[in-house]
This record gives structure tokens, sequence and C-alpha cells, in this order.
């Protein structure tokens, strides 16, 4: 379980001490955690899965059937950082998204 821990953290792109915080664990208790000493309780479970984890790989090995096929790599990446923020923080990314998207004068194949 701790390798497949250390790969969704990998993916996600964020280190060590950047995911144990979004846990609510220490960086160490995250190392122990990937190393397989330790076993993450439900609390950080659901924390990492707001954050965009595939908790189901990480306690299975097996893939959770992906809600939003067809996302490129790079849909994926934007996601997943979108996730990591905190409400208030994603509250000001549609803030902006959605002035740019009522921006007056520009069609939208110009956007």
């Amino acid at each position: 379980m701790g390798e497949r821990l250390r790969e969704e953290r990998t993916r996600l792109g964020l280190n060590q001490e950047a995911f144990a915080q979004l846990g609510g664990i220490t960086r160490n208790t995250q190392g122990s955690y990937e190393k397989g000493e330790r076993n993450p309780d439900s609390v950080y479970l659901t924390a990492v899965l707001r954050a965009g984890v595939d908790v189901q790989y990480v306690l299975t090995g097996r893939r959770t059937q992906r809600a939003l096929e067809g996302l490129s790599e790079a849909e994926e990446v934007l996601l997943n950082q979108f996730r990591t923020l905190s409400d208030y923080d994603q509250k000001a990314v549609h803030r902006i998204i959605n002035a740019m998207a009522d921006t007056p004068g520009v069609s939208s194949a110009e956007k």
C-alpha cells in the first residue's frame, strides 16, 4: 500500500511535505506510510481523496473507474492542482474563470 500511495503522490506532482499537509499529518508520518511502517486512517484517506488521490487504488491496487474519461493530461493536472487549493482559493479560481467566460465582445472561438 505504501508504494501505491507514493505513486499517487508522485502522479499529483507533490513532495512528501505538501502531500502530508493535504492529509493533515507530518512529513515523517507520510514517510512511514509510504515505507509501509504505518497504515493511514480514514481521516487522512478522506483528505487525500479530495485532492485527487485514487484511494481505491491505494487500498486495493485496482484503479477506480474514472468518471471524467477523455481528459487530456494537462486537464487532469489542472484538476488535481485545483483540488489541492483551499476553499477560498477555489472560489477565487471560479471568479476568474467566470469573469473570463463572460468577457463581452470576445467570441467563444477567441477564448
